[in-house]
């Protein structure tokens, strides 16, 4: 069975850090879409786009491309935007994944679900930008993102991320009910993924919103760099159940 899949990037990414993973995915026959999100192109304004902008970007590129029997697919902030897209297209959906993705919850934006130290850092950050974004620190991105990665690969990786404009931390979605909307959803988490704490804090929660058990695979939270192949395997199975 086929399916076409849209792949949402997370925070200082952009659509082509899919491509390890969209590339195995395309080769056994499925149509794979790696948006770059406003925002996250290279040389882009931070401060252009809010988060709705954001959430209709995607949800327009499904309804202009005609596509059906999707399979939407959101990484760590990720989950804002298809979880914001996925009423608006919800009779073209086959499934939604979370992949160590937040889940919203009614007024809650990403600011609130991060930890004390996690939003001083950002709101600092953010602070002495001047744009009113966010640069991941190399230091955060090699010991909780990517530290299953070699100091190279980490390096390389880290040069291409880009800013993360505040707004889209601090702008709260409208929390998704699933079942209401008529959608399945899956969670897949990476085994060793230290960007949230263990524990209650931390990512199971978010699949428990969803009323799912997480389905766990090997690695960190940057699985299309470390993991491709083992990622690609967990999306095409998860898009082939119902």
């Amino acid at each position: 069975m086929t399916a076409t899949y849209v792949l949402v990037h997370g925070a200082w990414h952009g659509g082509w850090c899919w491509r390890p993973v969209a590339e195995r995915m395309r080769a056994v026959g499925h149509r794979v879409l790696t948006p770059t999100l406003p925002g996250f192109a290279d040389g882009d304004d931070p401060a252009a786009h809010g988060l709705d902008d954001v959430i209709d970007f995607v949800a327009t590129a499904i309804e202009t491309q005609d596509l059906s029997d999707v399979v939407l697919v959101g990484h760590s902030w990720g989950g804002y935007v298809v979880a914001g897209a996925a009423p608006r297209v919800r009779s073209r959906l086959r499934k939604l994944v979370f992949w160590s993705a937040f889940v919203p919850a009614d007024g809650a934006a990403l600011y609130d679900e991060v930890p004390p130290e996690t939003q001083e850092l950002f709101t600092t950050l953010a602070r002495e930008s001047g744009t009113n974004s966010v640069s991941l620190p190399f230091e955060l991105w090699r010991d909780a993102f990517i530290q299953d990665a070699a100091e190279l690969v980490q390096r390389l990786t880290h040069g291409l991320l880009v800013p993360q404009p505040m707004q889209y931390n601090t702008t709260a979605v409208r929390e998704l009910e699933p079942d209401r909307l008529g959608i399945a959803a899956a969670y897949l988490l990476g085994a060793e993924d230290l960007t949230m704490p263990e524990g209650d804090a931390g990512w199971r929660r978010f699949a428990a919103r969803l009323g799912v058990s997480p389905t766990v695979i090997p690695g960190s939270h940057e699985l299309f760099f470390t993991q491709p192949g083992a990622l690609a395997q967990a999306l095409l199975a998860e898009g082939c159940e119902p």
